[in-house]
């Protein structure tokens, strides 16, 4: 008679922590469920619809993914192209920039905690802000980079203003705002136990091969988490493009999300830019399942 009634109070108190878990997490649940779920459904149902936002939704079945490959393919491919550049060149830029500062820092040098404070403030600058910096730094007449390679007799390009060096501009301010990967590095070389360094110096290895045959093996988990979000957020570039050269020149920054963009908020095409969404899901899902099948050849994790 005893036991049942022990276990009826376990029962008891495992269903009473069990509704207070679910009374705390119910905030998450329903923001989930509003801000997420819902709209995830809602843009596949609109993706195969004709809608403005402002009428009802007419269904159209496959239209608007035919009309990327037909109709809008210009667009559609110019976009993808653009984006795919910056994914080709932007990604190992800073992944290699944030790489390089992380190993500075992680040497015993004096106001470290100042450059690692300087190295990283760009990056809690909002966008926005940093944008606007950056059109003043790249302005071609009155900007500083170019006023600081005319004192060395170079004539700067036009930056934002030439087909050519408009994506290349956009790099460069990515290359200025690595704090981030730069921390997540930092952390990286800091979690390599030192005793490896020890013994390879006792095996008389410089600092060369304890680089290349200690330091990069081990850091290859970072390395590759680094580039999985890296890629992602390239394949989402939009805030620098829209404000800085909005698209321009010459299509030269129409990036993808900022093609989506306008088709939903400019041309109320909500049910062909819910398309485009679901495509880039499909690209950024496909690219990071082939990264997590490579990453089997060159990720080495540390078995303790």
């Amino acid at each position: 008679m005893f036991r049942s009634e022990k276990i009826i109070r376990r029962h008891g108190l495992a269903r009473e922590k069990a509704v207070a878990g679910y009374i705390c997490a119910l905030p998450w649940i329903i923001g989930f469920l509003i801000f997420v779920l819902y709209p995830t459904i809602a843009s596949l149902y609109y993706s195969f619809t004709y809608y403005d936002g402002i009428n009802p939704p007419t269904w159209i079945g496959l239209s608007n993914y035919r009309k990327m490959f037909t109709d809008e393919s210009y667009y559609f491919n110019k976009t993808l192209s653009n984006t795919i550049f910056m994914l080709i060149f932007d990604v190992p830029i800073c992944l290699a920039v944030g790489l390089i500062l992380a190993v500075i820092l992680n040497q015993k040098v004096k106001g470290l905690s100042f450059y690692r404070t300087a190295l990283y403030i760009p990056c809690i600058v909002p966008l926005v802000a940093n944008s606007m910096l950056w059109m003043w730094i790249l302005d071609s007449r009155n900007g500083i980079l170019n006023g600081t390679l005319r004192i060395f007799g170079i004539e700067g390009p036009a930056w934002l203003g030439s087909p050519a060096w408009s994506k290349p501009a956009l790099i460069l301010m990515d290359a200025w705002q690595t704090g981030n990967i730069m921390l997540i590095f930092l952390a990286g070389l800091q979690g390599i136990p030192q005793q490896y360094y020890e013994a390879a110096e006792i095996d008389g290895a410089g600092s060369f091969y304890k680089f290349t045959r200690i330091t990069l093996p081990l850091l290859t988990p970072t390395i590759f988490f680094n580039l999985i979000t890296g890629c992602i957020n390239v394949m989402q570039l939009f805030v620098r493009a829209y404000i800085m050269t909005n698209g321009g020149p010459q299509d030269s920054t129409l990036f993808y999300v900022l093609y989506l963009y306008r088709n939903a908020f400019t041309y109320f095409q909500m049910g062909y830019a819910s398309s485009l969404a679901w495509i880039l899901f499909l690209i950024i899902l496909t690219l990071t399942l082939i990264q997590v099948f490579l990453s089997r050849r060159w990720v080495h994790y540390e078995i303790v």
